[in-house]
């Protein structure tokens, strides 16, 4: 239990240390671009993934709030997964249960 404190609290320090806001770009209707899911205008913040955390470092269920945010910021992701202090997260094996769960496609970048 206190490495999953300790985990919860070094995500939180780093996600706000490190904020990953950045406004996702219209679709420009090329069908070659793979990374975008058509959510035009989406404002990637790794801090929106927060409801996921307990079910990301604990492996339990995730919460239908988790589930709506990965939605929303799934043309996010590879974003994410590309930045240092988030790659732990994305690409440990609870996440991919907790996108599986929700229905979100694992990022391919």
């Amino acid at each position: 239990m206190k490495i999953v404190t300790l985990v919860l609290v070094v995500f939180v320090i780093l996600s706000t240390s490190f904020p990953a806001t950045i406004v996702k770009a219209a679709d420009t209707g090329d069908t070659g671009d793979t990374g975008d899911t058509g959510n035009v205008g989406v404002t990637c913040d790794a801090r929106q993934l927060q409801p996921c955390l307990a079910a990301i470092t604990g492996g339990g269920q995730p919460s239908g709030a988790c589930c709506a945010k990965l939605t929303e910021q799934q043309s996010c992701l590879c974003g994410f997964a590309k930045n240092p202090a988030f790659a732990q997260y994305i690409s440990s094996p609870n996440a991919r249960k907790v996108l599986v769960a929700c229905g979100v496609a694992y990022p391919t970048c």
